[in-house]
């Protein structure tokens, strides 16, 4: 048997990273198994659904590199097919129309309510013999009596009573096909082996059995993820940060950070915290998922992006930071190669965000601030910074090592310490108190752009303090 997986987000919003560890972990096990993963678009809510957030969707799933074998299928183009499921249950008295009104049915749940019990349709159109053929919904028939049973490849045996399951309705009044049945309608044609899905669902597994049964179909197997929540143990939202995938990219997260992660919410392998991609592959296991819900660390999450931007190669770091540069109006052809920052920076920085910010001065013009050139472009560093200047320009060799002997040889010859000349100089080149070291930050500035700028802050310097 192969195994099949499917994601099936709706599109209304952006891509959740609770639905993205959901997708990790269909997509894991798919590769695992040497199966299939699909992604599906579950956009039958007309109203809420969006292009914009199918787009979303589509964007993040490819930012994490979570590529899937077929789809994206969209169930609004799937109406013929559920409408003639519908008619086939109709005409098997498997399914039935219902002429309740809402005022009835209201009635009945506040009743039930006030009598403490569940709030559960009574059946009253299911035996109703006449026909309308307007103004109703279609409603499952539900099994009345027995139970549902399933195996829970993360929760154990589970046991539904069928009397506790009212019969859901599975087209509205307008004809358009409610969630429930179209899950079971696409499972079922697609051949899903395995459903992993949030734990929200599990209340909806014994009526999509229910449902699949009654068409002859087997069920696939599922498996519920708990929810991931926030510091204050309340479910992941907004109020706690970002929790839209995109977001995490805008803030300058890498995606193999994100997804390692994100795998760990829930899912672990030893003390192993760091995992790649081809191990995740290798050692994933359904059944290792924790019932638990789990909570997001944001601290972690810092310190494991981090890590990825240090330890993997400053050429796929270098593909991410490009995207923040360009984000900052910065054409990266305007200066030193961006795996040439990543090496430089990578100990500097968090993430990606805060190395592009950092790294402005590389390709762009520097502004000098007048509290920068009160401190650090006085009339005693002018003649430092003019030395230095001459000296730079007989440099032809332009690298790192020759930079630092000419710094330390302007050090020994002025009697100064190479910090009184690093920091103007510092200033001087990049309009900022803090760079990677001096001669790196030379290095990479290049001979022509050094010299430029150091002309530029000499002239500041001399007008802002009068120097003739």
């Amino acid at each position: 048997m192969t195994v099949i997986t499917r994601f099936a987000p709706s599109p209304t919003g952006s891509l959740h990273v609770g639905s993205a560890r959901t997708a990790l972990y269909c997509w894991l096990y798919a590769r695992k198994t040497q199966g299939k993963f699909i992604l599906r678009i579950e956009d039958t809510d007309l109203e809420r659904s969006s292009q914009e957030s199918v787009h979303a969707i589509l964007e993040a799933m490819q930012w994490l590199d979570l590529h899937y074998d077929e789809g994206p299928y969209y169930q609004t183009k799937r109406f013929d097919r559920y409408s003639a499921v519908k008619e086939q249950l109709l005409k098997e008295g498997k399914a039935y129309r219902c002429y309740c009104s809402k005022e009835r049915l209201e009635n009945l749940r506040n009743q039930q309510i006030e009598n403490k019990e569940k709030p559960r349709y009574d059946g009253y159109c299911r035996d109703r013999q006449e026909t309308k053929m307007d103004n109703y919904v279609v409603r499952f028939r539900n099994p009345s009596s027995g139970t549902v049973e399933f195996d829970d490849l993360i929760r154990g045996n589970l046991i539904f009573n069928n009397v506790e399951l009212d019969d859901l309705i599975i087209a509205r009044s307008d004809g358009t096909p409610t969630y429930n049945f179209t899950v079971v309608i696409d499972d079922w044609d697609m051949k899903i082996t395995h459903v992993i899905r949030g734990d929200d669902h599990i209340n909806n597994t014994p009526r999509q059995i229910n449902i699949l049964k009654a068409l002859g179909a087997i069920p696939p197997h599922y498996a519920h993820v708990s929810m991931i929540l926030g510091a204050d143990g309340k479910r992941l939202s907004k109020r706690h940060g970002a929790v839209n995938v995109i977001q995490y990219r805008e803030d300058g997260f890498l995606p193999e950070a994100l997804l390692n992660y994100l795998v760990r919410l829930g899912w672990s392998y030893g003390d192993q915290e760091i995992f790649s991609k081809e191990e995740l592959i290798k050692l994933f296991d359904i059944r290792g998922i924790n019932k638990a819900p789990a909570a997001f660390n944001m601290e972690k999450l810092l310190w494991l992006n981090q890590h990825y931007i240090k330890t993997s190669l400053p050429e796929r770091v270098a593909q991410e930071l490009e995207w923040h540069m360009q984000r900052l109006g910065l054409h990266v052809s305007q200066g030193p190669p961006l795996s040439d920052i990543v090496k430089a920076q990578a100990e500097r920085a968090k993430t990606l965000k805060e190395m592009a910010e950092k790294s402005r001065y590389f390709y762009s013009e520097v502004h000098f601030s007048e509290e920068a050139i009160k401190k650090y472009l006085t009339t005693e560093e002018i003649p430092v910074l003019t030395s230095v200047r001459d000296e730079l320009m007989n440099v032809l060799d332009w690298n790192k090592e020759a930079l630092h002997q000419i710094i330390s040889h302007i050090s020994e010859k002025l009697g100064v310490k190479m910090g009184k000349i690093a920091q103007p100089l510092r200033v001087a080149v990049t309009g900022d108190t803090v760079s990677p070291p001096i001669d790196l930050t030379l290095a990479l500035l290049g001979r022509e752009k050094t010299l430029a700028r150091l002309s530029h802050a000499l002239a500041l310097a001399r007008q802002f303090n009068h120097f003739g």
